[in-house]
């Protein structure tokens, strides 16, 4: 079906095709509203008669809506019409990770992955917080921007789950070679069964391969299942040991072993930029049989009480030792002297250690979540203490973001390095309060500076798209990409239109009078401006401008039509003029040679031509009975001509006619 130039909702103008899915097909779309291109997926035509899938592809809609977050693709709109089941999203420029993954044939470098799946991670985090679970996390659903920002879209399959599970229906969507055991045995998948498949990204950024491939689809699943990947190190040597660890244990089979949460992924990640060799990643077995024991309280009372009761009540103990005593009474002094030597010297020690205490190794624990930070200090003998809560969006909520001995002149830092500090001594520690949350503000209609202000004192940064408006002033707010009142993160971008006027050119018309009319034309023309021409009739000047419609010095836009008024002055054209002077006069008779001739009788007339008011043909002595006498005269357009023919006694005759000289060539008189 071909949807290009179909207007969907009254507003959205499909322009081109630009990709497809498991589900849906992706177009290039105008919002003719706020004036922006996006995204629309609309469903495939196979999928709208299944319920299913219908019902799949709202939850999709309506889940992936919910979430606000910088790497995750937003959702405008949702909507139905012709049975076209849509949604409108935002359109991102940049590649997918895996067109990248392809064109470098290759390892990615570890720290670039690194960042990558720490975005994505951050996604995740988000989703997951939500209660949504992905489930095709794989590098074609990664866009990465052209300023290198990673955008996780196409929650296609993507599932709102309650607190306890979620069931995974049968048809398979995605690519196995992502997929979790878990999802490739059909089982339980949760937000650790996300976390593999970010595993197996990061695996194919860092090494250039898949952990598991095959001929076959069912083939890979079993692999998934049943084998264990050759870690990256040994693919890419350049992989530092804690990103090799990171992996593989986001690869574990066991969902138990693997990371629990997108948050303590993220932790690790942000270690490994920081200590890429370091062994931080807890990639130790987990025992599902070890169980808590629980001490019998009534026991321990009885048995504490019996024991007192054998101790002090019975006084078969004391009488034995006072005996010891007097039998061996030099014995008993000696062991005394012992006793109170090792008490004195004990003292002593303890008073030395609390005057002047053993060194220790200060652990570091920027990076750890606070219950972890607080159980290296106290085992280090050292004492815990929070200095104070801050956000910061690079370190999730709850975690370490830096610390200092109490004793310290300098100030906090992320990386104290190898030193010793007196035992006892006060380890004060920053913790996240992860990244701060501010809300939106509405900057439409206000001036640009103004709108830019708005969002910096909300604690957001503002990219300004400039565009051409007819209805908006130049330099003010055309719309806002994210919606006011919108909660976002402190330090978001937020992307504002601002009008940069009609942009259309403007003209400043210049007077063209006088001149003849192709001059004019090409002047108004050289600047921009189109010409319509109207001719009026002139007797002089002919083809010279007489007057223009709009006057000289006027601003006016590029394009404009300027109507110009040419003289134009007609040509003479001639006529052919035939006349029957016998008919008009009666003409005379010839008289008999014995008639006398009458004196009174004339022969001859005198002939005159006019047209209009002027005379333009006379002849004299013309005979009477002449039947065809010729003339030529001449004239422009319609005028009058007149024929006057007299004779000497008094004869007078004339004749007149209108004559069109541009389409007559002859007048006849009779």
């Amino acid at each position: 079906m071909n949807l290009e130039g179909k207007l969907l909702g009254n507003r959205y103008e499909i322009i081109e095709k630009i990709g497809n899915g498991g589900m849906a097909t992706v177009y290039k779309a105008t919002d003719k509203v706020l004036k922006r291109n996006v995204a629309v997926k609309i469903l495939r035509d196979e999928f709208t008669t299944d319920e299913e899938f219908i019902k799949r592809f709202e939850v999709e809609a309506q889940s992936a809506a919910r979430l606000t977050h910088p790497n995750i693709v937003s959702i405008y709109d949702v909507g139905v019409e012709d049975n076209l089941h849509y949604i409108v999203m935002e359109l991102i420029q940049g590649k997918t990770l895996k067109e990248i993954i392809l064109e470098e044939r290759g390892p990615l470098p570890w720290k670039w992955s690194v960042n990558v799946a720490k975005q994505i991670a951050s996604a995740l985090e988000t989703a997951h917080r939500n209660n949504i679970i992905h489930r095709d996390i794989k590098p074609h659903n990664i866009i990465i921007t052209e300023d290198g920002i990673a955008k996780v879209t196409d929650f296609g399959i993507a599932k709102a789950v309650s607190n306890s599970t979620i069931t995974a229906f049968g048809t398979t969507i995605g690519s196995v070679h992502y997929f979790s055991p878990e999802h490739a045995r059909g089982g339980y998948t949760d937000a650790k069964s996300d976390l593999y498949s970010l595993g197996v990204v990061l695996y194919e950024m860092v090494t250039g391969k898949l952990p598991f491939d095959a001929d076959t689809p069912v083939s890979v699943a079993l692999k998934h299942m049943q084998e264990k990947p050759k870690e990256p190190i040994e693919v890419n040597p350049n992989v530092p040991k804690a990103v090799n660890k990171i992996i593989m244990k986001a690869l574990q089979k066991d969902p138990n072993l693997r990371y629990q949460s997108a948050t303590d992924m993220l932790v690790d990640l942000n270690k490994a930029l920081k200590n890429p060799n370091g062994d931080f990643v807890d990639d130790s077995e987990y025992d599902p049989t070890a169980q808590t024991q629980v001490i019998n309280t009534a026991e321990m009372y009885n048995n504490s009480r019996g024991s007192n009761e054998t101790n002090g009540k019975n006084g078969k103990k004391d009488g034995k030792f006072k005996a010891f005593i007097k039998r061996h009474k030099k014995l008993s002094i000696f062991i005394g002297l012992i006793l109170l030597f090792a008490l004195s010297l004990g003292g002593t020690i303890l008073a030395l250690n609390l005057t002047n205490p053993a060194e220790v190794d200060m652990p570091n624990v920027v990076g750890l979540s606070r219950d972890e930070a607080q159980q290296e200090v106290e085992n280090a003998k050292l004492v815990f203490e929070v200095a104070s809560e801050e956000y910061n969006a690079d370190v999730p909520e709850g975690y370490v973001i830096s610390q200092k001995a109490e004793s310290d002149v300098g100030d906090f830092t992320t990386t104290p390095g190898n030193r010793k500090v007196k035992e006892g001594s006060k380890i004060q520690v920053k913790i996240s309060k992860g990244q701060e949350k501010t809300t939106v503000p509405k900057v439409v209609g206000m001036e640009r500076d103004e709108a830019i202000k708005a969002l910096e004192d909300a604690k957001l940064k503002a990219e300004v798209v400039e565009e051409t408006s007819r209805t908006v002033e130049e330099g003010y707010v055309i719309s806002q990409e994210t919606d006011a009142e919108t909660e976002a993160f402190a330090g978001d971008t937020v992307k504002i239109h601002v009008s940069t006027g009609t942009g259309i050119k403007q003209v400043t018309v210049i007077s063209v009078i006088g001149q003849d009319e192709a001059t004019a034309k090409a002047n108004l023309e050289n600047l921009g401006l189109k010409v319509n021409v109207t001719y009026q009739e002139a007797t002089s000047d002919n083809g010279k401008v007489t007057a223009q419609s709009i006057a000289a010095n006027k601003v006016v836009d590029e394009g404009t039509t300027v109507t110009l008024t040419v003289n134009q002055v007609k040509e003479d054209k001639t006529a052919n003029v035939t006349i029957n002077v016998q008919a008009i006069t009666g003409g005379y008779k010839e008289s008999s040679e014995d008639e006398e001739e009458s004196s009174n009788v004339a022969k001859t007339v005198n002939i005159e031509i006019k047209v209009g008011d002027n005379t333009v043909y006379t002849d004299s002595n013309v005979d009477k009975n002449t039947t065809s006498k010729s003339a030529s005269i001449s004239g422009r357009g319609s005028m009058r001509v007149t024929l006057t023919i007299t004779d000497g006694n008094g004869g007078n005759w004339t004749r007149t006619q209108t004559v069109n000289f541009d389409s007559t060539s002859s007048v006849n008189f009779s």
